[in-house]
């Protein structure tokens, strides 16, 4: 018994003639004829009454009509679905990236990623960047988006995605209010700054270190939109990186030290030496 003997089959009923099936499948009639008789001397049973203008089931053929097209159905799903492999990709991809972020690169591609491969699932988690960073040689993410000023954990692979220069951040109309700013001049205010295992942290504390000074922070916050608020209030001079001004309403960004740089980029894991996870 052959698939196509079976599609065949279900189409002459479905059309009532062999001519009528012939057209619908593009197949000669005679080949439709042979084909169908042969299934039925296969099965040892009469499965079409031939005898009136139209075609009929004979009860032998009413029976084995479902299953013959159950046949069917499960033989185009298994042919659906080994497409869908073909042509696009599938798996699970977990995804890190620095809380609070608002770099809109990043965002858009997770979202294009998507809409553009829906057999990907996608799982997204936040926090900072030395956790990622553990989270990643771990192998509890696949990637994550850090900021980092130096060097990333032995065994990770890194791109840069950002170059951006650190900026202190004060009220609008203070002091410390014009357009370039010396760390040393910061000594006599109250500094705030992320909270340490942050890109932007770790980029303030070593800046002060290669000029000789004390990397005091008075308060320090995981997130960067409070301290924003609070140095909006006046709590402090707050150090984050120029992508932060955006929706900080009565804030001045100016640049505070053109020499070290907090760069979000993109960490993952060569593995070289551990078994790959498989996706699923």
């Amino acid at each position: 018994m052959e698939m196509h003997q079976l599609r065949y089959f279900t189409a002459v009923v479905d059309e009532g003639t062999f001519t009528g099936a012939a057209h619908r499948l593009h197949v000669s009639q005679s080949g439709i004829s042979t084909q169908v008789a042969k299934l039925e001397r296969e099965l040892g049973q009469q499965l079409l009454d031939r005898g009136g203008r139209r075609v009929a089931l004979t009860p032998a053929g009413e029976a084995v009509l479902p299953l013959a097209k159950n046949a069917l159905a499960t033989l185009d799903a298994i042919r659906h679905t080994a497409a869908e492999f073909a042509d696009a990709v599938r798996g699970r991809v977990r995804l890190g990236m620095i809380a609070g972020c608002s770099i809109a690169p990043f965002l858009d591609t997770v979202a294009d990623l998507g809409r553009t491969h829906p057999g990907i699932e996608l799982s997204l988690h936040e926090d900072h960047s030395d956790a990622l960073q553990a989270q990643v040689l771990a192998g509890s993410l696949d990637l994550a988006l850090i900021g980092y000023a130096g060097e990333t954990a032995p065994g990770l692979e890194a791109d840069v995605v950002i170059d951006e220069p650190l900026a202190a951040v004060v009220p609008a109309g203070h002091p410390l209010d014009r357009p370039a700013l010396r760390l040393a001049g910061l000594r006599d205010e109250k500094i705030l700054c992320l909270s340490r295992g942050t890109g932007i942290r770790a980029a303030y504390e070593d800046s002060c270190r290669r000029l000789g000074l004390d990397p005091r922070v008075d308060l320090d916050a995981s997130s960067p939109a409070a301290l924003l608020r609070l140095a909006g209030r006046g709590a402090g001079r707050r150090r984050p990186q120029r992508l932060l001004r955006a929706g900080a309403p009565g804030l001045r960004t100016g640049p505070a030290h053109r020499r070290r740089h907090a760069r979000p980029g993109s960490a993952s894991s060569p593995a070289p030496t551990s078994t790959p996870r498989p996706y699923g």
